[in-house]
């Protein structure tokens, strides 16, 4: 699965419209093997990021859970953490 698409279920606060759609976007991107697409395929690419982001949404929306919601800024940090042991950088905060 693409690396750059991140959870966005259950986070408090809640996904953005926004970052249903880089999700979305970034998975066409992977499906199709294109960043851009051609102007030929550039309607179809399109329409599919449409597609998916609606459907991610629902996903989203449509799912219960009792956990409680993750903190995005604990999150980002400790993605951060991860990333400093896994390749030896600083984190930036």
């Amino acid at each position: 699965m693409c690396r750059s698409i991140k959870t966005l279920y259950n986070f408090e606060p809640p996904a953005t419209e926004q970052e249903i759609r880089a999700a979305a976007l970034q998975f066409v991107r992977k499906l199709s093997g294109f960043s851009v697409p051609s102007k030929a395929n550039e309607e179809a690419f399109g329409r599919a990021v449409d597609e998916v982001a609606a459907t991610a949404a629902r996903l989203i929306e449509s799912m219960v859970t009792t956990a409680e919601p993750k903190d995005r800024a604990i999150e980002a940090e400790r993605a951060r953490a991860r990333s400093a042991a896994r390749f030896g950088t600083v984190p930036h905060g």
